[in-house]
């Protein structure tokens, strides 16, 4: 890649709260809510991180997704949980318009907004994920999820990965794992409205199993993200 990217970094899933008019809906979900499958435990920390070590903007949510994921499509299924899924679909429409819509449209105008000026665009979306899932233990520590057809996006994260790997020994990091990066995502979304190179949408997703009595992410991990890209996406700050 010759052209310098510009950064862009997004959470999606950066905390657990209900708005006030569905509390109701959620009284006695406080255990679920503050499980991994309510939030990302640690992203938005991360994401906060990492925007300021790039000196890149930074777009992120704290509504819990088991009202509405504003990492999936309107159509997706997975868009609701079994929590809100059965509400009536005008009020699910509304849930839509409210939070999902909004964020989803301003994303998408940054990044308009951001190739307009010239340039490309890496958009960074982080996320976490509990290491055991569905009695299935996911060894992978860091994982950059991308879309294997684009060019820009699988030589960045080829040389990436290859980075991580120097600067965290005995850390697994993965490609395109525990998720596909291809599959239904903001990041998917985008690059349909962005079909060329000029913008690469690459997920990161850190294991909780990393995260500290805090729940935050080792520093480590984020110098070595920082350090990793830095290099890669030219103009970058180097974060120091």
């Amino acid at each position: 890649m010759s052209a310098p990217l510009q950064v862009l970094v997004t959470c999606e899933h950066g905390g657990h709260e209900v708005p006030e008019a569905y509390r109701a809906l959620f009284a006695g979900k406080e255990k679920l809510l503050r499980s991994h499958r309510g939030w990302d435990v640690g992203a938005l920390v991360l994401a906060r991180s990492l925007a300021r070590a790039l000196e890149a903007p930074l777009h992120f949510a704290t509504t819990t997704r088991l009202l509405v994921d504003l990492n999936r499509s309107a159509h997706n299924r997975a868009v609701f949980s079994e929590v809100t899924r059965g509400l009536p679909a005008g009020e699910r429409l509304r849930i839509l318009d409210l939070h999902h819509v909004p964020y989803r449209t301003m994303v998408a105008d940054h990044v308009a907004d951001m190739m307009r000026g010239g340039g490309g665009v890496l958009h960074l979306g982080v996320h976490t994920f509990t290491p055991l899932f569905n009695g299935f233990v996911r060894r992978t520590d860091v994982g950059l999820l991308y879309d294997p057809a684009r060019d820009a996006e699988r030589g960045l994260v080829d040389a990436w990965t290859e980075a991580l790997r120097e600067r965290l020994p005995g850390s697994r990091v993965r490609r395109n794992d525990p998720y596909r990066g291809a599959t239904d995502g903001l990041t998917t979304w985008l690059r349909r409205l962005h079909p060329g190179d000029g913008y690469l949408g690459i997920e990161i997703e850190v294991s909780q199993r990393l995260l500290d009595g805090r729940g935050r992410v080792p520093h480590a991990v984020v110098r070595s993200l920082v350090e990793g890209l830095a290099p890669l996406a030219h103009e970058v700050p180097s974060g120091r």
